[in-house]
C-alpha cells in the first residue's frame, strides 16, 4: 500500500495500484473494505486509513496494488455523532463511494442502513472500473439544434418489460432491451429520447412491499442502475449503457438523462445511512437552522447543498462524466429550482452552479432542460438563470389542460402557449425553443387518463397521502375509465388529438410522453412512481389497436420539422421570429377573437416572409362552429387542410394537404382542432 493522492476522487485503476480518494472535512477516523468473496459475505480486508499519511486537506486516500475492475469496495466513517452540530457519522455503516462508476446492490436491505449494527453484508457497494477502454467505433453524435428536437420521455425498463414487448425475457426492461426498440422510436419520428432515472437508485425507497419505479431517489450520480443491464453485472452496465447511446445515435437520436442532483435517498433524520449523510453530513445536505433536521425542499425528506463547494463540484464532476465518457447529448434537471438555493435554502439571484453549468466549455454542447420549481413553492417559469437554459413550461401543461377540460377563461393563456409564452418570456431575446411544450408528462396523468378519469385511483401506491399531482386537471366525459361508449370515446380520440397537436405544433420544444401516441393508460394512477408493474409498462398490443393515432402523431411530428421556426437554416431570436411572420387573431368572424371568460375557441392566422401560411382553430364548444377563413396571402397559393381531429382515420391528418380553395368558411365540430396550409398549385 501507499499513500495514494487526493485527486482524481473515487477509485482510479493506475500502473501503481488503484487509488482511492474520497472526501470529509469532519470524520476522524476512515476504513477502506474491499470485498473478494461471496457477494453477501462480510469484507475479506478492511485497510485502516492513518490520518498523517492518508489525509490531504479534507480527503483521505491511498493506493493499493493488485486491485482490479470489478473489485467490490466501501467506507466507514467515523466521527462525532452530533445531530445539534449536523453530524450523523456511523462507524457501523458501509457507505458507498460518492464517485464510484459503479455500484453492485446483490443482498441490499434498505431496513439494515438504518437499524443498529453492522450492515457490510446487506449494503450497496462500490465497484472499482476501468471506463476508457469501450470502443465507440465510428460513433457520431447527431447534435442537433432545438429547433429540430420533438423529445420523447420513456421509462428504460417500462419501455421493453410488459411480456408483449417481444423482447427476450433476459433483456426485459434493460438498456439491451431498449436497444431492440430503437426502430419503433426512429419509425415514430422523435429526434430525442429524455430517459427517465438512470443513475443508480435505491429501488427500496418506497412504501413496503413495494418499490421505487420511477428512479428518483439516486445513491450514485455515476453509475448506471444495475437493473438496467441485462447481465446483471456492474462493468457489463457500463457497456451496455454505452451501446444503447451508440444505437440511439445510429438512428439519428440524441440521448438526454433526467438527472436528479437535489436531494438522496437518505430521506430525514429517520432515514438510512447509505453515502453522503455517514461521510460528512454537514456539508452534503442544507440542514435547518437546528442543525439536527434536514431543510426539504424537495418533498423527499432532504436536500442536497447544491451551491456548497463540495456538492458543487460532484455535480459538475459528474456532468462532465456523462458527457464526455458516455457521450450523451443532454440533460434534465429534477427539480432545478432547488439549485438556485444557497447553504440556507436562501432563494439565490445568482446561483453559483448554475451558472457554472450554463459556461462549462466541456459542456457547451450539452442540451439542457430545467424543471424550474420546487417542492417548497419556488416557481421560475420564465425566470430561470443562465443563457441556455431551456424549461420545462409548466404553466403551457396547465393552460392546455385547462382548456380542453372547458375550464373558462383558458383563452388568453392559450393564445399565450401557443405562440411562445411571451407573457413568461416578456425580453424576446430567448430562442423561440426556450418553452419545453407538454401536454402530459410522467409526473401526472397519462394523455388518455386525463380524458378518461376525473379522479385519481392511486390506491394501489398504499399511501394515506399518494394523491400526486394534485394540480390536476382531468375530466373523464361523463364516465369514469374505461368505456364502451362510441360517443364518449370519440370524444375522448379528438381531444387526445388536439392535445398531441397543440403540443408539437405551438411555438417551442415539444416532449411527448411514452405510449401518448397509442393512448396508454395507468388505470387513473396519476402517481405512479411505485408501480413496476403492467400499470406503468407500455402495452405493445396498443401499437395494433391505436395504430390510427401513432400515424397521426408521426404525421404531426413530421410538419413540426417542416414548419419550424428557423426552416431557412437560421437562428432566431422570439423578437426575430415575430418580425418574421404576421399573426393575425380571429374568432368566427374574421379579426373577432373571442377572448371572454365564456369563450371556447380561438383561431390564428400565421403569414410567413417566405409566402406562406397557416391557419389554426381550436374548439371546445360542445356544438359546431362556423368559421370564416381568412384570404391566402398574395401568392402563397390556396388553402389546404392538413388536419381535422374530428375526421375518421386518415382524414384526421392528410400525408398531402388536401385541396379547400373554394371554402369562404369551415365547419368545425365539436372538441376539435383543424390546420389549414396554403400551397401554390406548381409545388
Amino acid at each position: 500500500m501507499k499513500s495514494g493522492r487526493a485527486f482524481p476522487l473515487g477509485a482510479t485503476v493506475t500502473p501503481q495500484g488503484t487509488n482511492f480518494s474520497v472526501f470529509s472535512a469532519h470524520a476522524t477516523e476512515v476504513q477502506l473494505l474491499l470485498f473478494d468473496g461471496t457477494l453477501d459475505a462480510p469484507a475479506s480486508r478492511i485497510i485502516d486509513l492513518d490520518i498523517s499519511v492518508n489525509r490531504t486537506a479534507h480527503y483521505w486516500h491511498i493506493c493499493v496494488e493488485d486491485i482490479k475492475p470489478g473489485q467490490r469496495y466501501g467506507y466507514r466513517m467515523n466521527g462525532p455523532f452530533q445531530p445539534e452540530n449536523g453530524h450523523r457519522f456511523n462507524s457501523q455503516k458501509l457507505l458507498l463511494d460518492p464517485y464510484g462508476r459503479a455500484v453492485e446492490t446483490w443482498g441490499y436491505r434498505r431496513e439494515a442502513a438504518i437499524e443498529p449494527g453492522d450492515n457490510q453484508t446487506e449494503s450497496m457497494k462500490s465497484v472499482v472500473t476501468q471506463v476508457d477502454s469501450y470502443d465507440w467505433e465510428d460513433d457520431q453524435p447527431p447534435r442537433r439544434p432545438f429547433s429540430e428536437t420533438v423529445i420523447y420521455e420513456l421509462h428504460v425498463a417500462g419501455f421493453t418489460k410488459h411480456l408483449n414487448s417481444g423482447v427476450a425475457p433476459e433483456r426485459r426492461g434493460t438498456f439491451a432491451g431498449l436497444i431492440e426498440k430503437v426502430p419503433y422510436l426512429k419509425d415514430l419520428g422523435i429526434t430525442a429520447v429524455e430517459l427517465m432515472p438512470v443513475f443508480q437508485f435505491d429501488a427500496g425507497d418506497a412504501p413496503v412491499g413495494l418499490t421505487n419505479y420511477w428512479g428518483y431517489s439516486s445513491v450514485s450520480f455515476f453509475s448506471p442502475h444495475l437493473a438496467y443491464s441485462s447481465k446483471a453485472n456492474p462493468l457489463s452496465a457500463l457497456d451496455e449503457f454505452r451501446d444503447l447511446v451508440k444505437a440511439l445515435h445510429r438512428a439519428g437520436i440524441e440521448a438526454i438523462l433526467d438527472v436528479v442532483y437535489n436531494h438522496s435517498p437518505e430521506g430525514n433524520e429517520n432515514g438510512p445511512t447509505l453515502s453522503y449523510r455517514g461521510l460528512d453530513n454537514h456539508s452534503y445536505y442544507i440542514l435547518q437552522t437546528d442543525q439536527s433536521h434536514y431543510a426539504n425542499f424537495t418533498g423527499t425528506g432532504n436536500t442536497l447543498s447544491g451551491n456548497s463547494s463540495i456538492v458543487r463540484r460532484m455535480i459538475l464532476d459528474s456532468l462532465r462524466y456523462w458527457a464526455l465518457e458516455m457521450r450523451v447529448d443532454g440533460f434534465r434537471f429534477d427539480l432545478a429550482s432547488v439549485l438556485s438555493r444557497d447553504e440556507l435554502g436562501n432563494v439565490l439571484s445568482s446561483s453559483a452552479i448554475l451558472m457554472d453549468i450554463d459556461s462549462d466549455p466541456q459542456l457547451v454542447e450539452m442540451k439542457l432542460m430545467a424543471e424550474v420549481w420546487d417542492a417548497a413553492g419556488l416557481y421560475q417559469v420564465g425566470s430561470f438563470a443562465g443563457d441556455r437554459w431551456k424549461e420545462w413550461n409548466g404553466r403551457f401543461r396547465d393552460d392546455l389542460q385547462g382548456f380542453l377540460r372547458g375550464d373558462p377563461g383558458k383563452i388568453i393563456g392559450l393564445q399565450q402557449r401557443l405562440l411562445g409564452s411571451q407573457d413568461l418570456y416578456a425580453s424576446g431575446e430567448y430562442p423561440p425553443e426556450q418553452s419545453v411544450n407538454f401536454a402530459a408528462c410522467h409526473d401526472g396523468f397519462t394523455l388518455n387518463d386525463l380524458v378518461s378519469y376525473a379522479q385519481e385511483h392511486n390506491e394501489g401506491n398504499l399511501e394515506i397521502n399518494g394523491a400526486g399531482n394534485s394540480n390536476k386537471l382531468s375530466s373523464n366525459s361523463g364516465t369514469e375509465g374505461d368505456t364502451e361508449d362510441e360517443a364518449i370515446d370519440l370524444l375522448r380520440s379528438r381531444q387526445i388529438r388536439s392535445a398531441l397537436a397543440l403540443a408539437i405544433l405551438s411555438t417551442g420544444t415539444p416532449l411527448l410522453l411514452m405510449g401518448d401516441e397509442v393512448r396508454r393508460t395507468q388505470k387513473g394512477n396519476n402517481n405512479a412512481y411505485c408501480q413496476d408493474n403492467e400499470i406503468s409498462w407500455f402495452d405493445w398490443t396498443l401499437c395494433n389497436k391505436h395504430a390510427d393515432l401513432f400515424r397521426f402523431t408521426k404525421l404531426l411530428i413530421q410538419y413540426h420539422q417542416h414548419l419550424r421556426p428557423d426552416s431557412e437554416g437560421r437562428m432566431l431570436t422570439m423578437n426575430q421570429l415575430m418580425q418574421s411572420i404576421k399573426f393575425e387573431w380571429h374568432g368566427v368572424e374574421l379579426f373577432k377573437p373571442d377572448t371572454s371568460e365564456s369563450s371556447r375557441s380561438i383561431a390564428v392566422s400565421g403569414y410567413r416572409s417566405d409566402g406562406r401560411a397557416f391557419h389554426l382553430i381550436v374548439s371546445e364548444y360542445w356544438e359546431p362552429l362556423q368559421f370564416a377563413l381568412p384570404p391566402p396571402a398574395v401568392n402563397a397559393g390556396h388553402w389546404c387542410r392538413m388536419i381535422d381531429t374530428s375526421r375518421p382515420s386518415p382524414e384526421d391528418i392528410d400525408d398531402v394537404p388536401v385541396d379547400i380553395r373554394e371554402a369562404v368558411s369551415y365547419l368545425v365540430n365539436p372538441h376539435s382542432l383543424v390546420m389549414l396550409v396554403t400551397m401554390r398549385d406548381a409545388m
